[in-house]
């Protein structure tokens, strides 16, 4: 059935029109939760180059979001992107009338036949979710809404301390769960307030049905963790521990007597991928510090293996050039529009960024811009 539900995946992705929600990251070809990262993180750095402005954030945390699809609403949904009635039909009657049972030992309940939702580990489930969820886009031009599947983030631009627009937001995406069935988890749902001015005022507190939201200052998004300073220390100390973990791992299978082939292989797949993970979006802003406790970590990992591994910084500006050349051959790629091209009579040249301040700099889409030119 997997496998069949891979082929109809692969047709409904084929079939869906470039314009939905460019924020929608996930299930889409040249969209990671790296560009999720850099696209949140560029917009709020961007705004706070500006005098009097700071950036509020709402992760959004949805109870039990894809057992609350309504198959009916979803078919409406499906048909107004175009997907062919048949097709249509065939994803209802594939939601509709499962037999569910519980079993616990040798007991088992009698079925129940479940008529909502979308069955957890089905290869259509998270794509079916997207589409339901498509329409859920910001109202305001100083907000966004950055989807990544059922991870939501509104990322609301506030000046001279106007939250009206913002507030107003808030308000709307409540209003729209309600009316498509999905129940906002007001106790999971944190925000993040990053206000650099000098003189800061009190931030009153977000409400959602009533219920005050915790404000955080530090939140894992999408695998990394942010701080409201835009700092990065608390995200490197958290993967050099858990890279150092598997450090031990690696030293054990040198003990067994494995290839430095299978060694570095190992090293790849296990080590690297967490120190790497995401690298585009948050390697630019880290302190010395933070790049020294990483690369010791490679280092350890060179010894243990015998051979030369790449340094973590050689890694980062390789995937910033990658990506960067990806975006720029992506016209619906919401970051397309940063890689301007320079005159004619300068080919290979892209228009850089204005930056005041360093965060903004050092961020990823700068730092493509100064591959990309410097490799011209």
């Amino acid at each position: 059935m997997k496998c069949f539900e891979r082929l109809v995946k692969d047709h409904i992705t084929s079939t869906l029109p470039n314009t939905l929600d460019p924020l929608q990251f996930a299930y889409r070809p040249n969209r990671s939760t790296d560009d999720a990262i850099s696209t949140t993180l560029h917009t709020a750095l961007t705004h706070l180059d500006k005098r009097n402005t700071y950036v509020r954030m709402l992760f959004i945390d949805y109870s039990s979001a894809f057992n609350t699809i309504v198959p009916s609403k979803l078919v409406i949904k499906l048909e107004t992107l175009g997907l062919d009635p048949a097709l249509c039909n065939w994803v209802l009657d594939f939601l509709t009338g499962r037999p569910q049972v519980v079993r616990v030992g040798n007991n088992i309940s009698s079925p129940l036949i479940l008529n909502t939702g979308a069955p957890q580990g089905c290869v259509l489930s998270p794509l079916l979710y997207s589409l339901f969820t498509h329409d859920c886009v910001a109202t305001h031009a100083s907000n966004s809404i950055i989807k990544f599947a059922d991870d939501t983030t509104v990322v609301g631009l506030i000046t001279n301390n106007d939250e009206t627009a913002y507030r107003e937001e808030v308000r709307a995406l409540g209003v729209w769960c309600q009316e498509k069935n999905l129940t906002l988890n007001v106790n999971k749902t944190k925000e993040m307030i990053v206000d650099f001015r000098k003189q800061q005022r009190e931030h009153p507190p977000i409400h959602i049905d009533g219920t005050v939201v915790e404000r955080v200052a530090s939140f894992k998004f999408l695998g990394i963790h942010i701080t409201d300073k835009l700092n990065w220390s608390t995200h490197t100390d958290s993967i050099v521990k858990k890279a150092q973990q598997r450090l031990f791992n690696l030293r054990r299978l040198k003990k067994f007597g494995l290839s430095p082939k299978a060694l570095t292989n190992f090293y790849r797949c296990t080590i690297e991928s967490i120190l790497a993970g995401c690298i585009t979006a948050w390697y630019g802003n880290c302190t010395a510090l933070n790049r020294k406790a990483l690369q010791r970590v490679v280092r350890s990992a060179q010894r243990i293996t015998g051979g030369k591994l790449p340094a973590l910084q050689d890694t980062y500006s390789t995937r910033c050039y990658r990506k960067a050349i990806k975006i720029i051959k992506d016209i619906n790629h919401p970051s397309h529009c940063l890689f301007t091209p320079l005159s004619s009579r300068r080919r290979g040249q892209y228009r850089c960024i204005k930056a005041g301040n360093e965060r903004l700099k050092n961020s990823f889409y700068l730092k493509a811009i100064r591959l990309l030119n410097s490799h011209h």
